[in-house]
């Protein structure tokens, strides 16, 4: 295990945000990303909520739509690396894996394409 500070891992997953291609980062829509020390489930590296954008219909963000959520929890990232570039690369990866829910797609596709 590596303890990374909280200041650093926010950067960190500023970075993997950062990394998204553009043409793709335009179309995250009404999304808040936080970091969290715990999760609440063991193993749980991040968690997307909300409405996927291939689940939002005509009647989306008629009145009061609170963004959705991606959580990225830095205790169990930390918890399994071993130094700091295994935190970068495993930031990296959740943060796609998270965002990619929010495109709609599932953890199966996810995992056939090495992002699980």
């Amino acid at each position: 295990m590596i303890d990374v500070a909280p200041e650093r891992f926010e950067e960190l997953v500023a970075d993997a945000l950062d990394s998204i291609p553009e043409e793709l980062g335009q179309l995250v829509d009404n999304v808040v990303v936080v970091v969290e020390d715990g999760s609440p489930r063991s193993g749980l590296l991040g968690l997307y909520q909300g409405y996927p954008l291939t689940e939002r219909g005509a009647g989306y963000g008629i009145g009061v739509s609170m963004p959705d959520r991606i959580t990225i929890f830095r205790h169990p990232i930390c918890a399994i690396a071993h130094t700091e570039a295994d935190v970068v690369r495993q930031v990296g990866v959740t943060v796609v894996h998270e965002v990619a829910h929010h495109f709609g797609i599932g953890d199966a596709r996810l995992h056939e394409l090495g992002w699980g």
